[in-house]
């Protein structure tokens, strides 16, 4: 049996063994039940929380490195902002997209959904240097993945529990399995204060941890991300959205500056 597959298993048998009770109070500060998509109740707007995505237009949003959004990889319908499958593999359709504007400091909360043996992710704090081509070479990113089909799909892959939904990917694995079965939404909250960093799946806390620590550079030399010096380093930047050449879903994208 691989490894990653021991794992889910341990992590899914951990999940449904949790009590009712402590089940309750593992709701995120960024998890709610959208009656409405695309939209901010009093209370978010009394908060300071602002729609990234309003359900009809690309607004706000941009191509990574360019000044408009792609013509095409990317459309907005029903509600969603979606991601078309390219047939080009990694090299995606219409390349990842940017937000407009920077963040520093913030929560941000989004609905997402993977296509079968589909691959995307949600990047923070991303800069567009000269010396660097892709999002990723500079910025943390949580993984979204069709954990148990991208294999299946992606002959000569092999995945591995740095690699799965919710990870911040090749560095920090998922402590529990939360991510519902492909094709059904799934809810992220990411909160980023200076270097303290906490991701939430499914109103859970699954990867916590700290940018430029000991342990953060030691986990950086070990991986993929070893031969860019300047990731994961920014104190501001875009968040983006990866076209990984899979049809992926977005909704419900919101985000709060924090002071």
């Amino acid at each position: 049996m691989k490894k990653h597959l021991l794992f889910l298993l341990i992590a899914v048998f951990t999940a449904c063994s949790t009590t009712e009770t402590k089940k309750q109070k593992m709701t995120s500060p960024g998890h709610d039940d959208m009656k409405e998509m695309n939209h901010l109740a009093k209370d978010e707007i009394a908060a300071g929380w602002q729609l990234l995505f309003d359900g009809t237009s690309t607004r706000g949003w941009r191509g990574f490195k360019r000044e408009g959004f792609p013509e095409y990889g990317w459309q907005v319908k029903d509600g969603m902002l979606f991601v078309e499958y390219s047939g080009k593999g990694e090299e995606g359709n219409g390349g990842d997209i940017v937000t407009a504007e920077k963040f520093g400091n913030f929560e941000l909360k989004l609905d997402w959904k993977i296509s079968p043996g589909g691959n995307s992710g949600v990047m923070f704090r991303v800069t567009e240097s000269e010396k660097y081509q892709e999002t990723w070479n500079t910025a943390p990113e949580i993984q979204i993945l069709d954990d148990f089909g991208f294999e299946k799909y992606n002959k000569g892959y092999v995945i591995n529990i740095k690699q799965m939904s919710g990870a911040n990917y090749d560095m920090h694995a998922p402590l529990f399995y939360y991510t519902k079965p492909v094709g059904e939404w799934n809810q992220l909250y990411l909160k980023v204060l200076g270097s303290h960093v906490e991701q939430w799946l499914n109103g859970n806390k699954i990867v916590e941890y700290e940018l430029g620590s000991p342990e953060w550079k030691e986990l950086v030399k070990k991986s993929k991300f070893s031969v860019y010096p300047d990731y994961g380093l920014a104190t501001t930047g875009h968040i983006a959205l990866q076209d990984h050449g899979c049809a992926a879903w977005f909704r419900n994208i919101k985000i709060r500056k924090i002071q």
